[in-house]
């Protein structure tokens, strides 16, 4: 999986401070960094630093810190100190001058100061803008170097009391999976025959890609009156092999996250095709990787637009609607059932999903949660993304479909701009997956609690140990930079297979009738073929009372 330069920034530069942070120690000056808790201060010189991160050296500054950490820490800590990224200033700037950039920056002032102690807000821009342009890149040595004062005042109060709300949500996240598995645990289905298949093997069809293009000149309601929308569609449609094709095709269609493109989910849509079903990935032309680019090179000023939240249910009942007319004008698509649909959607993908399946935006949870100091404290980077909705005009969009029959979200975000109330209005069949390791939409705010709100009689969660945000993505269209493997996480093949083999039985039971299918979406059949070290569990049944508990 790729992804912009963008996202590499923003892992870069959070991850380094945060490593730091992990030491007590979050950053670092120019001359001197000065660590305060309360009335106690202590420094540790820059140069200190350097030759720990060069030449292994720890002298007398950094002896004393090092009694407190151990050797892996340590590790970490040097590793840190000379990550690069190879980005130029003004894709620095570009990220930092966006709302969410200043929110990071804010967040960030809390902690790292100049000696004058007032906000880190602008030194902390300055610096990283700075050290970009260095012969070496982007790195926290260079990013202490450039600092613009003479040292940087570390607050290890408030930095000891984010890692603290960190470890309180890494803690209840971990509660949480355990009580998941824990139900997991009871819940037995007899598996049919007591045989275990490999739903993620390839089915008997063979299949072909057919790339479309697309426009709507539907969409002046929002946002720019008279625009159109313009965008790629790939379908892969099945072929008849070793045997023949039913009367009617089960179609879905996939919505990829924000910064991803058709690509993304590529493998999925193979092994779907392979299996006899039609499935349609469209790409969104303002949040995928295009537009993240735009942003670095300048000809864009914002992650993604409001009226994102709008367009994309929207492409995915355009696509529905130009296959629905295919039907009767292409021999091609003569045989695909357009009325009863499965759509499957990642992260801003997954909002999508849950927006097609009737989840209103709630305007009233976005104004709760998207209070300024609300989003300056959160914890949740997913946030910074669904309050961009608070922008759009508070009215009823009606962005469900009739001919979505079920749904499966991965790692959707949908805790502000769905919240209770809109997610207890979905009835159609629904699968979330979460991954407990995710740290841009967290398991616990994002999927595992919104699970307890859905009220449909067909739902599941899946939960996968050690997930991230990304381990269930493919390979790409972009030119991007790629994803540090530590921002992956462990072998995220299996992640991969997990999604083939569910998605598989879910869209088998609920948009091709094939009942015999149903016993393989259960926690029996995730035991079975569940792996080290990507545990899977999966679980029916799960109440807010219990996630209380």
């Amino acid at each position: 999986m790729q992804l912009s330069k963008l996202t590499k920034l923003a892992f870069q530069t959070i991850s380094g401070l945060t490593a730091a942070l992990a030491l007590s120690r979050p950053a670092w000056s120019a001359d001197r960094i000065v660590l305060s808790y309360g009335i106690l201060e202590r420094s540790v010189s820059v140069s200190a630093l350097e030759a720990y991160a060069r030449q292994g050296v720890l002298d007398s500054d950094l002896y004393v810190y090092s009694q407190y950490v151990d050797a892996a820490q340590l590790a970490t800590l040097r590793k840190a100190l000379l990550a690069r990224a190879d980005l130029s200033p003004v894709a620095v700037s570009q990220f930092l001058y966006t709302q969410q950039g200043e929110i990071l920056l804010r967040r960030l002032g809390e902690v790292i100061q100049p000696e004058s102690r007032d906000t880190g807000f602008f030194a902390i821009r300055a610096a990283l803008i700075l050290a970009s342009a260095e012969p070496e890149g982007l790195t926290l040595l260079n990013v202490f170097r450039k600092f613009p004062t003479r040292g940087i005042r570390i607050d290890l109060q408030r930095s000891l009391q984010i890692a603290n709300d960190f470890g309180d949500l890494i803690g209840r996240t971990r509660q949480a999976t355990d009580l998941v598995a824990q139900i997991a645990s009871q819940e037995v289905t007899p598996l049919p025959g007591g045989t275990i298949p490999d739903l993620t093997a390839r089915g008997a069809y063979g299949f072909q890609r057919n790339s479309l293009r697309f426009v709507d000149r539907s969409r002046g309601f929002v946002q720019a009156l008279g625009r159109e929308r313009v965008f790629p569609v790939d379908v892969y449609l099945p072929i008849a092999r070793r045997q023949a094709l039913p009367r009617l095709i089960p179609v879905v269609v996939i919505s990829h996250g924000l910064g991803s493109d058709r690509g993304t989910f590529r493998y999925l849509a193979e092994h779907l095709a392979s299996h006899g079903f039609a499935v349609a990935i469209p790409e969104h032309p303002g949040s995928n990787a295009k537009q993240l680019q735009a942003l670095v090179d300048g000809t864009a000023n914002e992650v993604t637009s409001p009226s994102e939240f709008i367009d994309r249910p929207l492409d995915i009942r355009f696509v529905l609607d130009e296959l629905e007319r295919k039907t009767t004008s292409n021999p091609q698509y003569s045989r695909l059932n357009v009325k009863q649909v499965g759509v499957l959607g990642q992260s801003f993908g997954g909002y999508t999903a849950m927006a097609l399946a009737g989840a209103p935006i709630n305007f009233t949870q976005l104004q709760q949660s998207c209070r300024p100091e609300a989003v300056d404290r959160t914890l949740n980077l997913s946030l910074l993304l669904q309050c961009r909705a608070a922008a759009l005009p508070a009215i009823n969009y009606n962005l469900g479909d009739p001919r979505v029959k079920a749904i499966i979200a991965i790692n959707p975000i949908s805790s502000s701009v769905f919240g209770q109330a809109s997610v207890s209005q979905i009835r159609t069949p629904t699968m979330i997956l979460a991954g407990n390791a995710d740290t841009i939409a967290p398991a616990l705010p994002e999927q595992i609690q919104p699970f307890t709100w859905l009220q449909t009689n067909d739902r599941y969660l899946g939960v996968i140990e050690q997930g991230t945000h990304f381990s269930n993505l493919g390979q790409g269209n972009d030119e991007g930079v790629p994803v540090p493997p530590e921002v992956i996480g462990p072998n995220p093949a299996i992640a991969r297979r997990y999604t083939n083999a569910l998605s598989l039985a879910f869209f088998q039971t609920y948009i091709n009738n094939q009942a015999n299918y149903r016993p393989y979406i259960s926690a029996t059949y995730a035991r079975a073929i569940s792996q080290d070290p990507l545990r899977l569990s999966l679980v029916q049944s799960l109440t807010i009372s219990q996630l209380d508990r």
